[in-house]
């Protein structure tokens, strides 16, 4: 497992971190604009999301979201803690995102889990998980 130290109030650490960090920082820009050529290229091909209140989806219907009618305004990832184990890494942060699905709210502030695993010389998202965060 990789070590971490807390310079300027971010977690920093390894270069696989700092790798990983950034994938993190690729897929909220992604999300934020609502890019689903940039998403499919981070998320892997077996990803599965489970939703805040327990569903299931899979690459494809975690692309699909913005075709189903998901409008978001803003997006953001923070407080990212980042641990690395060989090929695979576990980022846990913080999304905050104001939001709408076919015109019903669903913003909302999330604790997130990804894991990640390294293939073909980069990172991909393989799953998420998100709960509901108080503040």
């Amino acid at each position: 497992m990789s070590e971490h130290s807390l310079k300027g109030g971010i977690m920093a650490g390894t270069v696989e971190d700092e790798q990983v960090r950034a994938t993190g920082e690729r897929w909220a820009d992604a999300e934020r604009r609502s890019d689903t050529q940039a998403l499919d290229g981070l998320l892997d091909e077996d990803f599965r999301g489970v939703g805040p209140v327990g569903f299931v989806l899979t690459k494809q219907q975690w692309l699909g979201r913005y075709e189903g009618g998901l409008a978001v305004e803003s997006f953001d990832w923070q407080d990212v803690n980042v641990r690395v184990f060989g090929d695979t890494a576990i980022a846990i942060g913080t999304q905050v995102q104001e939001a709408s699905h076919q015109g019903r709210p669903s913003s909302g502030r999330f604790r997130s889990t990804q894991v990640l695993v390294r293939r073909d010389g980069g990172w991909r998202i393989v799953s998420m998980h998100l709960s509901p965060q108080q503040r």
